[in-house]
Parts: C-alpha cells; structure tokens; sequence
C-alpha cells in the first residue's frame, strides 16, 4: 500500500489552499472531495485584507483581483425606496505596511478553479465523488488508514477535514461541535439573474423593511447575475417557508419597486441559519480539522471562508517542516494551540457584528455596512499567546503572553512594534541588487523562513543564519538604510529601506540615517506563516539559533553555527 504524506478532504477555499501550500513544499498531497463535479456555489462572497496576502504568496492574488471586484458602495432602501447611501471603505487606502486594505468580491467557484489551476500546476488534481467512510490510526500511530465509500482503503502520514460544518471526519473522530443553532435568524439565499439593465451593478441595494429585507450583490464577472438574500417567506404559523424562485419572484416584488418578473433564473437556493459552533479540539492524533469543519459562525463581517483561509496557512508550512524532518511533530501541537483561540475569538466578534447589524436595520438607512470593522480584515489576528512566541521577548514591557496583551512600545516611542506572533508588517523598499522596488511580503513569499538583518552589525549573524540553514528553508535578507554603506554584501537577498517605512513598521533604529551605523544591529525571524517569530539584538548568541533549532532542526551546520554566534557575541562585546 503507498503511502500519501498529507491526505486532504474536502476541496473548497480551506482545502485547497493548504493543498497548493504544501504541494509547493514539495509534500506528496492529495485532495479528495465527496462531490462528483466541482460545486458551483457562490456563497462566500470573497477573501479579507488577510487572505488576499496570503493568495499573494501563493502567487494567485492578481488573478484574483482580475476576477473580482472592489467591494461596493451599499445602497439602502425603506419601503422601496433609497435612503442612504454608504461605503465602508471609504476612509480606507493601502499603507505601507499592508498593500490590501479591504478585501475582494469574487464567486467562491471562481476562487476554487483559479486554486484548482494552480494546484494542477504542481502536479495534484482533485479527487472528485470520493467519500471518506473510515479513519483509524496504524500500528505505532504512525499512519493513518483511510477507507473510502466505495470499499478502498488507503495511507496517508496526516489527514486533514476541510469537508465543512457536516464534516464526516470530525463525526468519525467523534469530536464534539458544541454551540447553538438560532432557528429565529434564518435567511433564504442563491443565485439569480435579473433583466439585463435592472440594477446598478456598481452598487450593493439593500432593502431593510419592518416585515423583512431583500439583498442584492452583484456576482463579478457576469453580465446579469446577482447574489440574492432574504428574510424568508413564512407560512401561517409564523415558519420559515423553503427558498422557491417563485418565493424569491415574490419577495423582489414585496420589497424593491421591481417587478417579480424582473429575476429570470434562481439556482442554487438555500436557507441559511445562524450557527455558533466549535469543534471541542482542532487534532486528534494524525488528523486535524480546519475551516468550517472546526468551527462556524455567523455570516457577519464575512469571515467564515477566511477564517478557514488562515487555518490551512498556519497549518501548512508546519506539517511541511515536520514532513521534511526539520522540525519534530511537537511543532503540530501550536496549530491547535494558536487557532482555537483565533476560532473561539471569531465566533464572538461575528456574533456581535450580527447583533450590531439587526439593530442598524431597524433604522431607515442601516445595513450590512455595520458587520464592517478593521478586525474583519484578518490584519490584527496574531498569536502572542503561543509557545512560538513565548518565552523570547525578554522586554518586561511585552505583555502577559494573553491574547489581549498590551502591545510593547517600538524603541523610538512614536508607534507600537511586532510582538512575537503578530503578523509581520509589509513594507515597501528596493532591491539592493536591481534597483527594482519591492516589498517585505515579496521577500517573504514562498515556502520559508526569513531572517531580516538591520544595520551593519547583523551581516556576521545573517551569514552564519544562511551557512546553517540555508539547506533548510531559511532565508536571510540583509535590509540596508538609505544611506548606509553597502559595500559590504553578504548571501541571501538585501533591500533598501529607502523611506525608512522597514525601520519603522519593526520599531528598529538600524542606524542614524548617515551610514555609521551607530544604531541598533538587529534580527527579525518571520515565520513561513508571516509572522513575527522574534526580534533580538543582533549580538544575541542564543535566540536565534535557539528559534531557528527549533522550526529547522539542530543539523551540524546549525551547532557549529551556535558555536560561532557565540564568538561573534563575544568579539562584539
């Protein structure tokens, strides 16, 4: 029987992307999803700030943005007709230290095929009608034996389910889903097509009456098909009727001054119901859960496919290093460990975002806009309470380690620094060696560590980073000032700082801006994941082999590496 590295279920958004980020690890993964034909849904109307960043380093973000849209004006509606008008990003804009300010509309089976080619690209394909009937772990629990509805048993090193809030791999797991069902809160949703010219495609129109609501977003890349939800149609007792396209023809007519007639086709109909719930644990052994299979919530501030997003990207670079043999399985516990909380966070901050929603729309002029603040973008979700990041700030100002942890001060007192775990900031800068400009997250991307050096008294360190564990997956990039000397070139990659945004977006003072050098030497290690690992003064001996021993192993390259920080530290001082 082969043996198959990761084996994924369930083919959507989540699925997906930890299969394109470990197949680029060079991971032998599969994929397998019970649908026999790719579903064609729209549903999740597209990724946050943060998962556009993470699509980046996948290398699929333009295609996406091509395929998309901006997020839309929201035009509101009372008793049919328009009161306000609002944009939630309008006193948005990209800073330097996030390119993506807001998120992108797309159809998720648009998102699905463009991760779908990129996967083929690598050699993997969807395994489509296979449905996972069976897990039990091998002898020595070193495998897991999967077996499959149609009778066949096969092997995989780690099974993951990203198969959804039905997931058959968390019911066989036996892990609980704890949380509640609102039967109250229920909306009918699919898609639809309106006479061509019916609506403003440059606008999301929302009516909000006191007997109900109708809700229509433009789906990007069609001429004349539209998102369409509701509050349902109810029967003589007050119950939710089943979504009909005649129901949805008498509910256009109700609520908008649109006649019924208008919407020409209605598919993929559903009801939806508010659903708070997360799985008791995200591990059982060899098998993890992600996305919806590990927790739902409500639809409020559109985090649910995101959520699942970010999930597979924090899981993916670690069972590509435990695979690989640089790190040992004890790494896998922090995905647990770090996504729970995100999870259990998530599930509060959407429930109040929908409380916050139903009490806008009772007003003429309320709408969807109020589910819309900065912790929807994904950009603040970090990790300081994790075992990666604890334990290597010394600076007693760091905080308790908690997930509302005070944010340390940066050394020049005019803006908050990274913390360990915190997603690391992008900033714009030039290549040393082209004269090109680039960014951070350019030099981040791809399946590896980073160690940023800034000022001079990080070239040494940066070059025994790279002599250790340069075979490892570890990056170094040296990141110069504007005016300092760069004389001096060393392996890996190297930027200029040129408007010192580097500097300021990690609380470092490399130098004095006039090439002395007479500033702080420091190491920045960013996770595969971008976020920050640690920050240390470059003459720390033991931080950063200590780190990196612990994400890329203790090769002997690396020992002879500690060997020589160690000297390096000592010459300095």
């Amino acid at each position: 029987m082969g043996m198959t590295d990761v084996l994924i279920v369930g083919a959507g958004p989540t699925g997906l992307v930890l299969a394109c980020d470990l197949a680029r690890r060079g991971a032998a993964v599969r994929i397998v999803d019970r649908s026999p034909v790719p579903p064609r849904t729209s549903r999740a109307k597209g990724p946050n700030a943060r998962s556009l960043e993470i699509l980046d380093d996948l290398g699929v973000a333009e295609e996406v943005l091509a395929a998309g849209s901006a997020p839309l004006p929201m035009l509101k509606y009372r008793d049919r007709l328009p009161v306000a008008e609002t944009d939630p990003w309008a006193g948005s804009a990209p800073s330097p230290d996030a390119l993506y300010d807001r998120g992108r509309l797309i159809a998720q089976w648009r998102l699905e095929e463009i991760l779908r080619d990129r996967l083929a690209g690598y050699g993997v394909r969807v395994e489509l009608g296979r449905e996972v009937a069976g897990l039990a772990e091998g002898p020595g629990a070193r495998h897991v034996d999967v077996t499959f509805a149609e009778g066949r048993t096969e092997r995989a090193r780690y099974v993951v389910g990203c198969d959804g809030a039905h997931s058959s791999v968390r019911k066989l797991l036996g892990i609980g889903f704890e949380g509640a069902t609102a039967e109250d809160q229920v909306m009918v949703c699919g898609d639809v097509d309106l006479a061509d010219g019916a609506l403003d495609r440059t606008r999301w129109h929302q009516w909000f009456d006191e007997d109900g609501a109708v809700m229509l977003c433009p789906i990007p890349g069609t001429r004349t098909g539209w998102w369409f939800q509701a509050g349902p149609e109810r029967d003589g007792r007050g119950r939710p009727l089943a979504p009909t396209a005649d129901g949805f023809r008498r509910l256009l007519a109700h609520h908008t001054a649109l006649p019924g007639r208008t919407l020409t086709r209605a598919e993929l109909l559903s009801t939806y119901r508010v659903n708070v719930r997360k799985a008791d644990r995200f591990r059982a052994g060899r098998v993890f859960l992600a996305g919806d299979a590990a927790h739902v919530h409500a639809v409020a501030g559109g985090l649910g496919m995101n959520t699942g997003i970010q999930d597979a990207f924090n899981l993916g670079w670690k069972l590509g290093l435990v695979l690989a043999g640089h790190a040992g399985a004890e790494l896998l516990d922090t995905y647990e460990e770090e996504r729970l909380p995100v999870a259990a966070r998530t599930l509060d901050l959407t429930s109040e975002r929908l409380r916050a929603t139903l009490e806008a729309i009772r007003r003429p002029g309320g709408g969807l806009d109020a589910a819309i603040t900065s912790d929807t973008t994904g950009l603040g979700v970090g990790y300081r309470w994790s075992s990666l990041a604890r334990g290597l700030a010394e600076d007693p100002r760091a905080g308790d380690g908690s997930p509302d942890a005070e944010v340390r001060t940066a050394r020049d007192g005019e803006r908050p620094a990274p913390q360990p775990g915190d997603r690391a900031p992008d900033a714009p800068c030039v290549d040393a060696v082209t004269g090109a400009r680039t960014r951070l997250h350019r030099v981040f991307a791809g399946p590896g560590t980073t160690v940023l050096g800034f000022g001079p008294g990080s070239a040494a360190a940066l070059r025994e980073v790279a002599a250790a564990y340069g075979d490892a997956g570890v990056r170094t990039c040296r990141v110069y000032a504007a005016h300092e000397d760069r004389a001096e070139s060393g392996p890996g990659a190297a930027v200029v700082d040129d408007e010192g945004h580097a500097a300021a977006a990690y609380g470092t003072k490399a130098s004095d801006g006039t090439g002395t050098g007479t500033g702080t030497s420091t190491l920045v290690v960013v996770r595969p994941d971008h976020h920050l690992g640690l920050s240390a003064p470059a003459d720390d001996t033991r931080s950063v082999p200590a780190y990196l021993r612990r994400l890329h192993g203790g090769t002997r390259s690396a020992e002879g590496a500690a060997e020589r920080f160690s000297g390096i530290g000592g010459r300095r001082r």
